[in-house]
């Protein structure tokens, strides 16, 4: 396994894995399907974007954006995690939080949010486990294939 900052050559695997999920899954509530142009748009940012490759193919990503706007929350950062479904379960996620968390410590971020989906039950367990805490729910705070959703945020002090 190998963790480096995501490149333009990875963008259209990473929009692969993050497309089939806004297409087909809740862990986003959005419907909106990340672009090429977006995607270069958040790797060329200031914000980390990290990339995990095995065996020479990108698995999984994770990236930090602003959790909100304007300076009172500059230390406050929002994340963003995904795996190839297969590669659940093997270490990977593990591995990719743990690299983002020393990125965004390094940047002076004293505020990790994961802003989670009730239905996805393995991204709040996997949280937890990697030390988030709950910092409320939200109920019925998204739509989407029909349904109300629930969004749980967890944080982390770094």
């Amino acid at each position: 396994m190998t963790i480096r900052p995501a490149i333009p050559d990875d963008i259209p695997r990473i929009a692969a894995i993050w497309n089939a999920e806004i297409r087909n899954g809740t862990a986003t509530f959005t419907t909106e399907e990340k672009s090429e142009a977006d995607l270069l748009q958040r790797i060329r940012g200031a914000d980390p974007f990290l990339a995990l490759t095995d065996g020479g193919q990108l698995t999984g990503f994770a990236c930090a954006g602003d959790f909100r706007a304007g300076p009172g929350y500059a230390h406050s950062k929002e994340i963003t995690i995904y795996l190839d479904p297969v590669h659940h379960g093997k270490g990977q996620g593990r591995t990719l939080i743990t690299a983002l968390e020393l990125e965004l410590k390094a940047l002076g971020t004293h505020l990790m949010v994961a802003a989670i989906s009730g239905t996805n039950t393995g991204a709040l367990a996997f949280h937890k486990a990697v030390g988030f805490n709950p910092g409320g729910i939200l109920p019925q705070a998204g739509r989407k294939h029909g349904n109300w959703l629930d969004l749980h945020l967890l944080f982390k002090h770094l």
